[in-house]
């Protein structure tokens, strides 16, 4: 197979990531004539069809979603290159770093680490998304090339998928949250969120016959607590949601074990070996932990 040139590899990134043959040209400043020539250019070198063409636009197939991957992998790694030697050579760091983390861990551990990283090295520019720790979640969002480290919920009990370094931050409790003033938060509905309740608490959570059915669901932590707050049920908890949230609300401890989540680093080995990759997870080890957590080993 004759090797894909990095504009090559930017087509199909563009491609994939606007769905469509049109938007990717005006994206990078091409013709839609010069995107569809090179995309039909990489499936011959690479002997298989990497988009479905359609009113709807461009869909990867299969194949092109494997290729798009690497697409991003290789040309992040490219990026790298001259970055590192430069930094290898002047001792600074600088350049994109491309972060996923889940709303709390942003914004309560995340800031601090960032604004003494950027001190040190403000040539750097970091880049976080805010993802929704459900699904593939951010661990996925490093895996398909999208982030260099991502800030995650670890279990334990799995290793990282393949392809992937984890490392453990801190552990934090859980607690249940009422409002403020009942007299039997156990007696209330509960209010759950989708990122709630993960392998971690799982075997806890079904030990506890006092825990009812969801009476309501929703998509964000904070809005969570909101409802509760307003007197529509109870919600179990991890420490770092309570930080920050509204008044009105009772906490309640869990019992002498209560259920417990491992906060985490995401990473590839390639990315890993990065200054800019390294200094930040050398910050986030030694940054000040948020209340209610504690070290891991």
């Amino acid at each position: 197979m004759t090797d894909l040139a990095p504009h090559e590899l930017r087509i199909l990134v563009a491609v994939e990531r606007e769905r469509s043959f049109t938007a990717a040209a005006t994206a990078l400043g091409l013709s839609q004539p010069a995107v569809s020539h090179a995309v039909r250019g990489c499936e011959r070198k690479i002997g298989a069809v990497l988009f479905d063409r359609g009113r709807a636009g461009a869909r990867p197939t299969p194949a092109g979603e494997r290729a798009v991957l690497h697409a991003r992998q290789v040309l992040r790694l490219l990026d790298l290159l001259g970055t590192e030697a430069r930094a290898a050579e002047s001792g600074a760091v600088e350049g994109e770093l491309r972060i996923a983390a889940f709303r709390s861990v942003a914004v309560h551990l995340l800031p601090g680490a960032l604004a003494r990283l950027t001190e040190r090295h403000p040539g750097l520019r970091p880049q976080v998304r805010i993802v929704r720790e459900v699904g593939r979640g951010t661990a996925g969002e490093v895996a398909e090339g999208r982030a260099d480290l991502g800030l995650a919920t670890l279990d334990a009990q799995v290793e990282p998928a393949p392809g992937l370094l984890a490392g453990r931050l801190f552990e934090e409790t859980y607690a249940l949250v009422a409002p403020a003033g009942h007299a039997r938060p156990h007696s209330l509905p509960l209010v759950d969120w989708d990122e709630n309740c993960g392998s971690y608490t799982r075997d806890w959570w079904s030990q506890q016959s006092w825990i009812p059915p969801a009476r309501m669901n929703v998509e964000d932590d904070l809005a969570t607590l909101a409802m509760v707050a307003q007197g529509v049920g109870m919600s179990i908890v991890p420490r770092l949601t309570l930080l920050g949230a509204p008044p009105g609300l009772a906490v309640t401890e869990l019992g002498p074990r209560p259920p417990t989540r491992t906060v985490g680093y995401v990473t590839t080995p390639e990315l890993a070996r990065s200054t800019a990759v390294r200094e930040l997870i050398r910050e986030l080890r030694s940054a000040p932990l948020p209340p209610g957590t504690s070290r891991t080993n």
